[in-house]
């Protein structure tokens, strides 16, 4: 195991461990205006959700590394401090790279990607009509964090209005998440996107805490025969179940009865199933 020091690494260089190591990141395209009411619109990957009651989020426009110059995203905000932050897709991508150049103050980089500019309802910045989410927020904090090149600088929205295509939410109004096909930011120019076959789903110990890998009787751990996630998977149930429940089991007798050694892939299977209880009596009750 390598130990980095940070202040012993160039900007170039923590610049590029951090966003090559903290992936993948969604990228919020920021729309904004000057005093003058020119729009401005640049992505940010140092972006994410903070709060749900208020509703907040945050996006960082960091001091150039080359030049130490701050973004005009950042003046826009300082001098009138609304946004529309707009949730990027797949059919956007080239579109939100081009707006990332670095224009000239003045610049709208709504023509230059070739959005379109769209009447926002509660804040002055207009919002991207072919973004598929747009949230208007009021600026409620700029927290600076230094003055150097790379330096970031934390602007807190308060979302005050949402927007989204109809086709991309469920009957309870919640997000699938294959339709609205993100993109999400890695190190360097590399970009991701998210495919069905990507999304996994895990149990969570909502109305309880798990047992705690703790929990798993030592010679499963020491057997070696189980990944971390499976054992995480197992440690994920509140109660352990006691070893005579299989009794009612036939299908799971069935298995132990014709357990070998080789044949761990039958519990790893039920543990792909999330089949964490039935994972559990079978482990039991071969040893």
């Amino acid at each position: 195991m390598r130990t980095i020091n940070p202040k012993e690494l160039s900007t170039r260089a923590i610049s590029n461990f951090l966003t090559s190591a903290v992936v993948p990141r969604p990228i919020a395209l920021v729309s904004t205006i000057d005093e003058s009411g020119t729009p401005n619109l640049s992505p940010f990957s140092f972006f994410n959700a903070f709060s749900n009651v208020p509703p907040i989020l945050v996006f960082s426009p960091a001091k150039s590394s080359l030049t130490g110059n701050i973004k005009d995203t950042y003046q826009n905000v300082k001098t009138i401090p609304e946004c529309v932050i707009h949730i990027a897709n797949y059919a956007m991508a080239e579109q939100l790279s081009v707006t990332s150049g670095l224009y000239p103050s003045g610049v709208n980089e709504f023509l230059k990607g070739g959005f379109t500019e769209e009447k926002s309802l509660l804040v002055r910045p207009p919002r991207v009509k072919e973004a598929p989410i747009a949230f208007e927020c009021v600026v409620k904090q700029i927290i600076e964090l230094g003055n150097e090149g790379g330096a970031g600088n934390l602007v807190i929205c308060e979302i005050v209005m949402i927007h989204h295509q109809e086709e991309l939410a469920d009957e309870n109004g919640n997000i699938i998440i294959e339709k609205l096909d993100p993109i999400a930011r890695l190190g360097y120019n590399y970009y991701s996107r998210i495919f069905a076959e990507d999304i996994f789903e895990t149990p969570k110990p909502l109305n309880a805490f798990g047992v705690g890998v703790d929990a798993i009787p030592q010679w499963i751990k020491d057997a070696g025969l189980l990944t971390g996630n499976e054992l995480g998977k197992l440690a994920s149930l509140s109660t352990v179940p006691e070893k005579t429940e299989i009794e009612n089991e036939p299908a799971l007798e069935e298995i132990v009865k014709n357990f070998k050694s080789g044949s761990i892939h039958l519990i790893k299977e039920l543990l792909d199933e999330n089949k964490m209880r039935e994972a559990w009596l079978v482990l039991l009750n071969i040893h």
